[in-house]
């Protein structure tokens, strides 16, 4: 993005240089904020498209019809307490027979996340404002966007047909507002609108689904490109410590708590990595449903997964652009030993034979390729062709990089070369800890404690600290953290030559609590 883009779209309103009423007027929308060097009657920078924004698991609120009651997304304090220490916190999350066989009325979606929330492994789960609203300040008018909250638990599948049929009925409505009708005379051979989808994490995987599965398979050519933030195309060992909480060593309750749930859920199943990420002896292989159901999975379920996505990547994505995040410790490959999970932060490469790269004497070569704290890099593109951001994966959609990257993307007529990143830090934090016990925060990328900036602060009321780091070796910085009380935190790193990197952690004593 040129440098006077970047003025047009974040710059304040200046009122007496040219009339946002009138833009809006003659727009029928919401437009980005004036460049202060606009000329009056400059042709505002939006896009005609139709957007749809997809939200990665975890990320939509859930709604138990039997029960009344929101089951995933609260906003109150003690929610997250509950639903990770209560004995049956997260049972309504758990599929039941008939949702195993197909019946998905029981639990609706009813709208995208709207307060941070937090998961073991997954860590932070930001909330989508900033994103919708970098998207509603690009298109010509605010109903050209839609957000497609949607029941994570439940398959890929499912939620792609889903969300095929909810896309093609937004284009057709869009097709007919009176506001595209006036924005497309501006377009280049004032072509009709397509569909452009912008999808956070699985919510990348739904998109994949909807365009090769649902509404009749026309839904790609009224497509004008899909760009994915941190989408595990080949999967996460993330997803395996997930399935093996239970039975994976001396874990905190949470962590059992979700291992519990996610047994059951076909979602997290197709999370697991697809890639040849098991160390055997001196073999690297992919995790087979076997290994699955050794770990604590569902054999049945992995299986599924496993078949469904050998034909679903037969179909490439429609003018894709991945954007993925980097240099963040995650992990990349793992080790089984009697049924429990040791994951570690390497990773392992193949020539184009698939012959694994070897050492002299044999053995797999290891190689740091980091990531996003959950997605590796080389899961989050299907090809090398992919925008690089320092940021963690619960944050990567909602941050600045991101939406600048997503606003040039709409904007956009034909496919050009993808940004570069800037120079950054990685961050690395437990996703759990109990209150007053000291842990362990570390920053890579520099070892110059004054060329970072990092504070902590409780996501609900006022509480708030600066944090000192120290350098630990040559490339990092190490602090020691202790929070007050129960709750969720955010901690965000800083530094005046690259992006900010944030992170979510929840703080809570391990112990049952009661349910009411």
């Amino acid at each position: 993005m040129h440098r006077w883009a970047i003025l047009t779209y974040f710059t304040p309103r200046v009122p007496h240089l040219i009339s946002v009423t009138a833009m809006n007027q003659s727009w029928g929308g919401t437009l980005p904020n004036p460049s202060p060097h606009a000329e009056p009657g400059l042709t505002p920078a939006v896009t005609h498209d139709a957007v749809v924004i997809v939200p990665g698991i975890m990320g939509s609120e859930l709604y138990d019809t039997t029960t009344d009651t929101v089951i995933w997304g609260l906003s109150r304090a003690g929610w997250l307490a509950k639903a990770w220490l209560g004995r049956r916190g997260l049972t309504p999350l758990q599929l039941t027979p008939e949702e195993l066989a197909g019946d998905y009325d029981r639990v609706q979606a009813p709208r995208l996340l709207q307060t941070p929330a937090w998961s073991p492994f997954l860590r932070g789960i930001e909330p989508y404002h900033r994103l919708v609203e970098t998207v509603e300040n690009t298109v010509a008018h605010r109903d050209a966007v839609l957000t497609f909250p949607y029941d994570w638990r439940l398959p890929v599948a499912a939620n792609g047909r889903r969300l095929a049929h909810a896309a093609r009925a937004h284009l057709q409505r869009w097709l007919a507002h009176p506001a595209h009708t006036a924005a497309r005379r501006q377009a280049v051979d004032e072509r009709p609108a397509r569909l452009v989808f912008i999808a956070h994490s699985m919510g990348g995987l739904v998109t994949h689904a909807a365009l090769t599965l649902g509404d009749g398979n026309d839904l790609p050519a009224d497509t004008r490109g899909v760009m994915t933030l941190g989408t595990p195309f080949q999967g996460s060992v993330v997803a395996a410590n997930i399935l093996n909480a239970v039975q994976g060593g001396p874990l905190p309750l949470p962590h059992r708590r979700l291992a519990g749930a996610a047994a059951t859920m076909p979602a997290v199943h197709e999370l697991l990595p697809r890639f040849r990420c098991l160390e055997d002896a001196l073999d690297v292989r992919e995790l087979n449903p076997s290994d699955v159901a050794d770990l604590g999975g569902d054999k049945d379920l992995a299986k599924a997964a496993a078949d469904f996505f050998a034909g679903l990547y037969q179909t490439p994505l429609p003018h894709h652009r991945p954007v993925v995040g980097i240099r963040q410790n995650t992990v990349q490959s793992m080790k089984l030993v009697d049924g429990v999970v040791h994951a570690s932060e390497y990773c392992f490469r193949t020539d184009t034979d698939g012959t694994v790269k070897r050492d002299p004497d044999g053995a797999p070569r290891r190689y740091q390729v980091w990531g996003d704290g959950t997605v590796h890099r080389e899961s989050a593109s299907l090809t090398r062709r992919a925008i690089p951001v320092f940021a963690q994966h619960g944050a990567i959609a909602n941050g600045r990089e991101a939406c600048r990257i997503v606003s040039d993307f709409l904007l956009e007529d034909d496919h050009l070369g993808p940004d570069q990143a800037e120079d950054g830090i990685g961050l690395n934090v437990p996703d759990y800890v109990a209150p007053d016990e000291s842990w362990d925060c570390a920053i890579s990328g520099t070892d110059d404690p004054s060329q970072v900036e990092v504070t902590i602060a409780a996501t609900e009321g006022d509480w708030h600290k600066n944090v000192r780091f120290e350098a630990i070796d040559d490339d990092g910085l190490g602090a020691k953290i202790t929070l007050p009380d129960t709750g969720l935190y955010r901690i965000t790193a800083r530094t005046d030559y690259g992006p900010v990197v944030t992170q979510l952690v929840f703080s809570a004593a391990d112990r049952d609590s009661d349910d009411t």
